[in-house]
């Protein structure tokens, strides 16, 4: 019996021709509900040249790659201060020292509970700030607080054994945490994280709420161009699949980093030698 058969019993000819069936019919559904929606958009014209033309200006290009740049920018700077803010918040909710602990979870909840729009306005109007910093604040802020539950949650699901052994070595907290639980987390804190860094990108896009130049700022005017009869629906079919593909390429670097990890030295197994002949001691006459 193979491994994928101990669990359920191996499907029989009809139970496969059944789920062929199925398969069938689902993808047949998938491909008349795409068709449906093209038929709709062309109905209403939205792949008419003169909406899709905007698209052949050098200006528009310019504009768009600005806008990606504007929102790389921003996620590359939250999704640093994120990570950080989420490890200091964590280490400090797994503290001893019971301040420490409360102050780092009354931050958590009351961050992770507010709004991310809340607080970017928050930062924009009444403290005057300019509108990238303001954006990476707030997603900053609300990002950081949910990481720092998921720092948290990796490092309580290491396994209590190791904790123990580890203090039993006589290693420190610090060293505890350091050599043993985090490393061991990680591995389950992962996809989590690439999650949340997922929401942080798509959030980017709040920004254009406070004027900042990035991408989808960069689609609404577009898309608000009364000389190209509005292109509302060509410049967010230009638009998702970046979006989209942001996100995939997310994905994408977590499973490498985690293919990578499976691979280190410090994980992978250690080949040993086939047993051979011992060497004779010394003073051992037998040949």
């Amino acid at each position: 019996m193979t491994t994928t058969a101990v669990l359920y019993d191996v499907p029989g000819p009809r139970t496969v021709r059944r789920h062929r069936l199925y398969g069938l019919i689902a993808t047949l559904a998938l491909l008349a509900l795409i068709a449906w929606v093209i038929h709709l958009l062309v109905d209403t014209g939205q792949f008419a040249y003169r909406k899709w033309m905007p698209f052949a200006y050098v200006g528009i290009q310019e504009l768009l790659l600005r806008g990606l740049g504007n929102t790389l920018k921003a996620f590359g700077l939250a999704a640093v201060l994120s990570l950080a803010l989420g490890g200091v918040l964590a280490a400090g909710r797994l503290s001893d020292h019971r301040p420490v602990r409360w102050s780092a979870t009354l931050i958590v909840e009351f961050f992770r509970a507010m709004p991310v729009l809340v607080m970017i306005f928050f930062v924009f109007v009444a403290l005057k700030v300019q509108p990238l910093p303001a954006l990476v604040t707030g997603l900053t802020l609300y990002n950081g607080s949910v990481l720092a539950e998921v720092f948290r949650a990796g490092v309580a699901a290491v396994d209590r054994g190791q904790r123990e052994a580890a203090y039993s070595l006589g290693l420190r907290k610090t060293q505890v945490m350091t050599y043993v639980l985090v490393p061991q987390g990680v591995r389950a804190m992962l996809p989590a994280i690439i999650s949340q860094l997922v929401v942080a990108l798509k959030d980017t896009s709040l920004g254009f709420l406070i004027t900042y130049e990035e991408f989808l700022h960069a689609g609404k005017l577009i898309a608000s161009n009364l000389d190209y009869d509005l292109p509302f629906i060509p410049v967010v079919m230009v638009i998702s699949p970046v979006y989209i593909g942001m996100c995939m390429l997310l994905s994408w670097c977590a499973n490498w980093v985690a293919k990578r990890e499976r691979r280190s030295v410090k994980t992978e197994k250690v080949r040993v030698a086939p047993p051979g002949p011992a060497a004779p001691l010394p003073g051992d006459t037998r040949a």
